[in-house]
């Protein structure tokens, strides 16, 4: 099953604010495998497959570096083809002694590290969902040891390229200011609740996908948003499959009272920590 393609609602395109462009551009590319898609004068579109751009980063003018407690980016996922890719990664990241973090949530294995800037990114590979644990309408997450061995072995003899052509943005996770306005929100922009008891925490999927958002409190509630010139999430993308899908959410979005902008064809609202989302379709 693809969750991240027609018919899906899902998350693409992670738009960053950075200090240093083109020290934020040899650790896409050398460390975390990203293509150069697109280079403007001060913005630069970064690509597995080298069709679709999965993140830019720009560097503003007067630029602040990161603020901790603000709701803004926890971290963008991205997402493997296979266990065997995120083996090689793991042997990659060993051989370049870079220090990782590592969870297996039982849908998907995960290793985490941070940018230059300390933009969090988590690299995963899912589990078959044939193997995935639901009750009722809620699939069961959590968050234990990885079997680094067993994942290094799976990838022994796959070679480290960079980014496999087949990754994809699986994921966002942000932290928020509140929960329950906030879960409000991304129901109205068209995804469900997944896991719903995780503490601290809501996973927000379409299509039945584990989740293509994370919300989390953990940088405390009341959280006040990023200041536009500090360094993170300048915006994040949501895909949907038509038209008539894009309005049938913009209608909902302003029947909670949220501001619907449109600029070039494309439409962009703002989440209640103020995190900025645009509309797409593909």
């Amino acid at each position: 099953m693809n969750y991240h393609n027609k018919p899906i609602t899902f998350v693409e395109l992670v738009e960053l604010k950075v200090v240093d462009l083109q020290r934020s551009l040899e650790f896409y590319e050398n460390i975390i495998g990203f293509r150069v898609l697109e280079q403007q004068a001060d913005k630069i579109y970064l690509t597995a497959d080298g069709k679709t751009a999965l993140l830019s980063i720009e560097q503003p003018a007067e630029i602040m570096p990161t603020q901790q407690k603000t709701a803004g980016l926890y971290h963008y996922a991205l997402l493997l083809p296979t266990r065997a890719d995120l083996g090689a990664i793991l042997r990659h990241f060993a051989e370049l002694n870079i220090r990782v973090g590592a969870g297996d949530h039982l849908v998907s294995e995960a290793l985490y590290l941070n940018d230059p800037d300390g933009n969090g990114i988590e690299i995963y590979s899912d589990r078959p969902d044939t193997e995935w644990k639901w009750e009722n309408e809620f699939v069961e997450m959590a968050t234990l040891q990885i079997d680094a061995q067993s994942i290094l072995a799976e990838g022994s003899s796959t070679p480290w390229n960079g980014l496999p052509a087949g990754t994809v943005m699986g994921h966002i996770h942000l932290h928020v200011s509140e929960l329950e306005a906030t879960k409000t929100f991304y129901i109205a922009l068209g995804f469900d609740v997944m896991t719903p008891n995780y503490p601290g925490a809501l996973f927000m999927g379409a299509g039945k996908y584990h989740h293509h958002i994370g919300l989390n409190t953990w940088a405390g509630v009341g959280a006040p948003p990023t200041p536009e010139n500090v360094v993170g999430l300048k915006a994040f993308s949501v895909v949907y499959p038509t038209n008539e899908e894009l309005q049938a959410k913009i209608t909902k979005l302003k029947a909670l009272g949220t501001e619907v902008l449109e600029e070039n064809g494309i439409f962009s609202v703002k989440d209640p920590s103020q995190n900025t989302i645009k509309l797409t379709i593909k």
